[in-house]
């Protein structure tokens, strides 16, 4: 399940967003000492996962960890950071030695009145899919990529492109009425939650809902939030899981839809799926598929508006938005870190590991690690081994809705470039707000201004 706290020292408050970082502000540099002759400092003490400076820059840290210390111990959390592209790859491909049941634990330990919320609400998730290191995990993932093979999202091109039509015609509208656009509120947040909701089947819920119970569920899980702030993200967690679980034992879904093959699955001794673990698998579906991929486009948008031409050539030229998500999966994903937890001693890149060491593998460092990609600083969309990259994962546990999220990304791309062909962004050099939990980072705001904007094609 997902469990209340680490067995790890509480982290300090704070609110789980983060504003832009001071441009000069940087690491110190690796044995810098004081002007005056004071002794070296190490520059990895100071390094806070959720401050700004980590959040609104991670790469001259990523950096310094990959060159000094690619398995660090990090005293602010308890984990073992692992950023090595090749010691990512291996831990992600052995299973029996690390495994992924700390992969859904709260990283700031839920205070008593937070889990008196959760029990109120029956809130349990058993492991299932991320956190499922056991003899189930197979079968349940067969059912899932079932549901978002290739196939079956080239299937589903057509209704993303509808439905990414529908909002940027209320994107052009609002820029006409108000003078810009966010294109994430708006847009990057909503398509894959209302694709979802299509490919599942789902109708008894609105999308501004959904968004927000699964919004809730990433910061209480991965961020560091207030007291006061857990409370608030609870109540939301709870009603959540309570739709999710009248969803599941309603016994009205379709058999076809995803919940309907979840009744008539068979566990490993032929008992049938029970309740609880099909919330869970519905949990993990529904956070991945919507949140993740929502930061994902965002990033992706983003991006592409400050890269010079990219915005004209992502509109009509095959390929070119395929090609960018790939890039910005290698460089900036929207799932930046993962968990494993060691099954027993082990070494890894030199360091002896004891059992039940929590490690955190920093995606977003492989991605720019130097050893696997050339100047990994530049977007190069089309670099030969674009597809190297380790943003969903590699092995057991890969993310099966990887082939819906690149889809969606590259959709969104391509149609908000047609109907926005003049599109400006509107954020200074500093740059929007940014998401800053421990295993996810996005842009918080994508806005347009209506001086260059034109209506176009959707």
């Amino acid at each position: 399940m997902i469990n209340p706290a680490l067995d790890t020292p509480t982290p300090g408050s704070g609110a789980g967003t983060a504003s832009p970082p001071d441009p000069a502000a940087r690491p110190v540099p690796p044995h810098a000492g004081d002007p005056l002759g004071d002794p070296p400092r190490d520059p990895l003490g100071l390094l806070d996962l959720f401050g700004d400076d980590f959040v609104g820059d991670p790469y001259p840290w990523l950096d310094l960890l990959r060159a000094q210390a690619p398995v660090h111990y990090d005293a602010g959390t308890g984990l073992w950071l692992v950023s090595r592209h090749q010691d990512i790859r291996q831990v992600l491909l052995d299973p029996d030695a690390f495994h992924p049941h700390n992969a859904q634990r709260a990283v700031t330990p839920l205070p008593v009145p937070v889990l008196r919320v959760l029990a109120r609400a029956g809130f349990r998730l058993p492991p299932a899919l991320a956190d499922n290191g056991t003899d189930s995990h197979p079968g349940l993932r067969r059912l899932v990529t079932r549901f978002f093979h290739a196939r079956r999202v080239a299937a589903a091109v057509p209704a993303i492109e509808r439905i990414a039509g529908e909002l940027l015609g209320a994107a052009r509208y609002g820029i006409d009425a108000d003078g810009t656009c966010d294109l994430f509120a708006s847009f990057a947040q909503v398509l894959p939650c209302r694709v979802l909701m299509e490919l599942l089947g789902i109708e008894d819920v609105d999308p501004a809902t959904l968004i927000g119970w699964s919004d809730a569920s990433l910061e209480l899980f991965w961020g560091r939030p207030s007291p006061q702030r857990q409370l608030h993200l609870a109540e939301l967690v709870g009603e959540f899981h309570q739709w999710l679980g009248a969803t599941v034992r309603s016994g009205r879904a379709d058999p076809d839809s995803f919940i309907g093959a979840l009744a008539r699955h068979r566990l490993p001794d032929g008992k049938p799926l029970d309740p609880e673990t099909a919330v869970a698998a519905c949990f993990f579906v529904f956070v991945a598929g919507q949140s993740t991929t929502g930061l994902l486009i965002a990033t992706v948008l983003r991006r592409a508006l400050a890269e010079p031409g990219l915005w004209a050539r992502a509109a009509h030229e095959a390929g070119v938005g395929e090609a960018w998500v790939e890039e910005v999966l290698r460089r900036e994903p929207p799932v930046t870190t993962w968990r494993r937890i060691t099954a027993r001693p082990v070494e890894l890149a030199g360091v002896d590991l004891p059992e039940g060491a929590q490690l955190l593998l920093m995606l977003m460092g492989s991605g720019s690690d130097p050893e696997v990609f050339d100047a990994p600083e530049r977007m190069c969309p089309h670099r030969t081994n674009i597809r190297h990259h380790l943003a969903f994962g590699v092995g057991r546990h890969r993310c099966p809705g990887a082939s819906l999220a690149r889809t969606e990304a590259a959709v969104a791309l391509r149609a908000a470039a047609r109907a926005l062909p003049a599109a400006r962004s509107t954020e200074e050099e500093a740059g929007p707000p940014l998401l800053g939990l421990l295993s996810f980072r996005a842009p918080l705001r994508v806005t347009v201004r209506a001086s260059d904007v034109h209506p176009g094609p959707a």
